[in-house]
């Protein structure tokens, strides 16, 4: 099998799921499998979904041509050191990620290489998806957290450690509710899946069943709930201050949303567009493209095998 047509191993860190795929060249998906993140259940049991993801994808016949393992983690990561502290798996503080998978998969040593989520969501929608026609574009993961990852001047822009474009953690409200990350009325608070049910429940919405997840919620906005639909159109509004400050810093031609909550469509990019008209007021900003994901849920899969070709190929 030639080098540059082997496949690359792919695990996808997340606050709810923890995903892993055999990833070609093209990004199409060869095999996948994933499971729940015991993310309260201490830093042990993650790694140990970690590696039990990547065991099953050991067990398939292409294995033995993957050429180096690609890993996407929630954040911030530090690239330079191999080690995560994802906001919402409180067991992971410094954690050594890439060693600790390095250890595992010896002694047939591949290269394990790093990226956040938002940067793997990032090269996967600038070479293959909606990011494809722009030069200058954030990619962002709303799910249980709130990610992103940037393209500038035609090229993803990591920075030192690797968290470049983490706009889960811009300010937003600067009396806002305290954030795990330690500071205060962060995006993440708003936008993400768990902030937009909890919101919708403080404003007195109730499921009709015993779903009160951002799921359900969507369903009810989606048949008129008027609660429901202000929980989407504040965490569309919290987005549009965070992009709108993300392009004054460095100017955008377009925002790519991906992550589950995306999977909503226009129930949220819909009033995403029209905030964005107050807050990206300036002339360089205002015109900001926005685009649903094109991959989908498995951007992140995808984006963490481009990050690791893009590794392996320059080693």
């Amino acid at each position: 099998m030639d080098t540059h047509t082997r496949p690359i191993a792919a695990v996808d860190i997340g606050g709810t799921k923890i995903a892993a795929a055999l990833v070609d060249q093209d990004g199409a998906l060869l095999t996948r499998t994933q499971r729940p993140t015991p993310a309260t259940a201490g830093g042990e049991a993650v790694l140990r979904a970690v590696l039990d993801v990547l065991d099953e994808l050991a067990a398939s016949p292409l294995w033995s041509g993957v050429r180096a393992v690609g890993v996407g983690s929630a954040g911030p990561v530090d690239t330079a050191r191999g080690t995560v502290s994802p906001v919402n798996i409180p067991g992971w503080r410094g954690f050594p990620l890439v060693e600790r998978i390095s250890a595992h998969l010896a002694p047939t040593p591949l290269p394990v290489v790093l990226a956040g989520d938002g940067i793997a969501i990032a090269a996967a929608e600038h070479r293959f998806g909606a990011a494809r026609p722009y030069d200058n574009a954030l990619c962002m993961v709303v799910s249980t957290g709130v990610g992103g990852g940037l393209i500038l001047g035609g090229a993803l822009h990591t920075g030192t450690t690797g968290n470049a474009g983490h706009i889960g953690h811009i300010t937003v409200d600067l009396d806002g509710e305290p954030c795990p990350c330690g500071s205060r009325g962060c995006l993440e608070q708003f936008a993400s899946g768990t902030a937009i049910a909890r919101h919708a429940l403080r404003t007195g919405w109730r499921p009709t069943t015993d779903d009160t997840s951002a799921v359900a919620v969507a369903a009810a906005a989606r048949a008129g709930d008027p609660l429901a639909l202000a929980a989407y159109d504040r965490a569309a509004r919290a987005l549009a201050a965070g992009i709108a400050a993300t392009a004054t810093l460095v100017e955008l031609d377009a925002v790519v949303i991906g992550g589950g909550v995306a999977q909503v469509g226009e129930l949220l990019l819909g009033p995403l567009r029209e905030h964005l008209t107050t807050y990206a007021a300036l002339p360089f900003t205002a015109g900001i493209k926005v685009h649903r994901a094109q991959l989908g849920t498995d951007a992140g899969l995808v984006g963490a095998a481009a990050v690791a070709v893009a590794h392996v190929g320059a080693v």
